[in-house]
Formats: C-alpha cells, sequence, structure tokens
C-alpha cells in the first residue's frame, strides 16, 4: 500500500494515522463506475483487516454490475466531521482509498471475512455464526484490495495535535 499525493500536503495524516481511521470507522462510501458510465456512490459497512477492505451485499444490483463492469473503486470513510460555524470551516478528518474489487467466490476467505465484519459490531462468536448461516445463501462478499490511501484532516485539528 502507498499514499497517495495529495493537493493539500499541508493537511496530510500519515498512513498509520490513515490506517486507524479505517479501523474504527463504521461505514464508508464505495464510490465505482458504472457500466453506464455513470459515477455510483453508495455507503457501506465494512471491516479492514490490515490488507483489505471487506464488505458484503445481495448477490445482485447496480454496486455488483459497477464492480463487474470496472473493478478500480475509491472508499472514502469520514471519522469526524464538525462545522465550525464562527470560522465558516468544517473540522474534518477523512480517508480515500483507491484500490480494486473482486467478488470473492471462496467459500472459505468469505466465512473467514464475514466472521471478521460481523465480530466488529457485535463480539457475540454464536450469535455472527448463527447470522452468517441464516444469510448464506444471499450473500455476496466483495474484498477490496488496496493500491493507494490519504488521509486529510483540517489545518485547525492539526495545530491542535
Amino acid at each position: 500500500m502507498k499514499a497517495y499525493d495529495i493537493r493539500r500536503s499541508d493537511r496530510a495524516q500519515s498512513e498509520s494515522t490513515a490506517v486507524e481511521i479505517l479501523k474504527k470507522g463504521s461505514y464508508g462510501v464505495l464510490s465505482t463506475v458504472g457500466a453506464d458510465g455513470y459515477p455510483y456512490g453508495v455507503p457501506v459497512n465494512y471491516v479492514y483487516d490490515d490488507v483489505k477492505i471487506y464488505f458484503h451485499c445481495a448477490k445482485s444490483g447496480h454496486k455488483l454490475d459497477a464492480v463487474r463492469a470496472n473493478d478500480k473503486v475509491s472508499f472514502c470513510v469520514i471519522d469526524k466531521n464538525e462545522v465550525d460555524a464562527e470560522k465558516l470551516t468544517t473540522l474534518f478528518k477523512s480517508v480515500v482509498v483507491f484500490g480494486r474489487a473482486k467478488i470473492m467466490s471462496d467459500t472459505e476467505k468469505i466465512k473467514s471475512a464475514m466472521t471478521m465484519f460481523g465480530l466488529k459490531y457485535n463480539n457475540d462468536v454464536a450469535a455472527v455464526e448463527k447470522e452468517i448461516q441464516r444469510e448464506w445463501n444471499g450473500l455476496c462478499c466483495v474484498e477490496i484490495s488496496i493500491e493507494h490511501i490519504t488521509g486529510k484532516q483540517a489545518i485547525e485539528l492539526m495545530k491542535k495535535e
């Protein structure tokens, strides 16, 4: 994984800070280009395992059609977003990942990714396993292999840190 240059380098976060935001985030916005050429951004819950991002969805739909048409995606996670009305600015921290999405087919890898995903949101192993079994037949899992990652934050937050 490598950092991607951003225009406002004075607002860039370290890769380790960007990774921490990915680890603790509960959702992100997946952006694709659909088969019709239109951009498509959709919020999804996800899990990050220090190498890849995983999310699940139904076995059909616009999101999967877009991934099949073009595997290049971006994924944005917002960690902080506060409006400072007095200063007419926004105090923000965010991460954007660029990578390639792949619809997973290996049953064991899907089970592993979905277990990791479930345990991110609920630490009851039995409940997570039960939910995976209940949803298994309609479940599709997608992995994003990260090629570039960039983190950015408001300059006002950088001054505080």
